[in-house]
């Protein structure tokens, strides 16, 4: 029997995870689950799957998650200590797919516990891809990459010598905008940001999609996964999303993977550990596609990808500090307090900040980031007003 905790298990990696779970009862065991707002729901799941502990990030929540699950043999916890409690638990396995930096600590915690950590916390690596992965080597686990890119990626790699990869393409669909102008991107709102035309994701993470800060994030992550260059790093808006992650090698030859935009494959592939499991998904049918556009991305349109290309070469607490202020960004979009395209203004202006006072360059430690983390959304929190 395979033990199992997912952190964050109300959001749509964490349903999904479940999903698959559900398949495999007899072979899966599920020992903690957390989640934020949604306690129906993550009390519904700790019933259904008969977890042993779960907790709510919203301390606030603490009392109504107990009560759903009286006359359980459930613990319940709350706030970040509630949720480390259940990261720390002793298992096998764990799903890392809280949203944002939050996921960092209860992650590395998971790794410090012993547990292999299937990571769908992009943020995780962003910010201390150093630390996470010093954590996972010093307790022999593995750190497994869960978004649909990172998956594809180990799995176009494997079996290939290092020195024969010239370069990845990842893609990106080009979110819900991808066919507006930069002079028609001026008055976005949140509610038209918040669509995405093929994935069904969180509401965040589809902003993201459609600034490609969230490609910028996994530009970022690519380079601390697989120990990229920036140089040997390129991204492809492909409509189709259909194209997850193509390996270029020395000979000219390339290898790519195709799927449909479904998290399941890279969930399962990360639960087995990176392993095939029979999934109920059906094959692309190439001959109904017909046609995989790809084009380069427009800079201009989308500067957040330039500047997680910025955030390679300068290196050290960029990706903190980048990740720190998109997030500040985000919320003050969402707050209708700042434009979309205001929002790599604003991280910009942060980065060039920090940079100036050179506190950019600092070794990669948890204390560092956490301190570069704070500076970095009190500095965006005032260039809002300027932009």
């Amino acid at each position: 029997m395979k033990n199992i905790s997912i952190l964050g298990a109300t959001g749509s990696i964490g349903r999904n995870t479940l999903d698959l779970i559900q398949r495999e009862r007899d072979k899966l065991k599920v020992v903690g689950l957390t989640g934020a707002n949604n306690i129906r729901l993550l009390a519904e799941s700790a019933i259904k799957f008969n977890a042993d502990i779960v907790a709510t990030s919203n301390d606030n929540k603490f009392h109504d998650l107990k009560e759903m699950l009286s006359g359980h043999q459930v613990e319940v916890c709350a706030g970040i200590n509630g949720v480390l409690e259940v990261a720390s638990r002793q298992v096998d396995w764990v799903m890392s797919s809280i949203v944002g930096s939050a996921g960092l600590l209860p992650g590395l915690k998971a790794l410090e516990a012993g547990a292999n950590l299937a990571l769908a916390n992009k943020e995780s690596m962003v910010a201390a891809g150093p630390i996470m992965k010093r954590a996972a080597e010093a307790q022999g686990v593995k750190l497994i990459p869960v978004d649909s890119e990172h998956s594809a990626i180990s799995q176009v790699i494997r079996g290939e010598e290092r020195d024969s990869l010239s370069k990845i393409i990842i893609t990106a669909s080009g979110g819900a905008f991808r066919n507006l102008t930069i002079s028609e991107l001026i008055d976005v709102t949140p509610e038209q940001a918040s669509k995405h035309p093929n994935w069904n994701m969180g509401q965040r993470i589809t902003i993201d999609s459609a600034s490609l800060f969230n490609k910028a994030l996994e530009v970022i992550e690519a380079k601390e996964f697989f120990g990229l260059k920036a140089s040997e790093i390129e991204v492809l808006i492909h409509p189709q999303s259909l194209v997850h992650a193509i390996a270029c090698f020395c000979d000219g030859g390339m290898k790519a993977h195709i799927g449909p935009s479904d998290m399941r494959h890279a969930i399962a592939y990360a639960l087995y550990e990176e392993k095939r499991f029979n999934l109920p998904l059906e094959e692309v049918d190439l001959s109904k596609v017909g046609t995989l556009d790809f084009e380069k991305p427009d800079l201009l349109k989308y500067p957040a990808l330039k500047l997680g290309f910025d955030v390679l070469e300068q290196g050290g607490l960029a990706g903190a500090a980048f990740n720190a202020a998109k997030e500040e960004a985000l919320d003050n979009f969402l707050d209708h307090k700042l434009s979309f395209l205001g929002m790599a203004d604003v991280v910009r202006a942060t980065m060039d900040e920090l940079s100036s006072k050179n506190q950019l360059s600092s070794e990669v430690e948890l204390e560092a980031v956490i301190d570069i983390d704070r500076q970095a959304r009190l500095i965006a929190k005032i260039f809002v007003d300027k932009f």
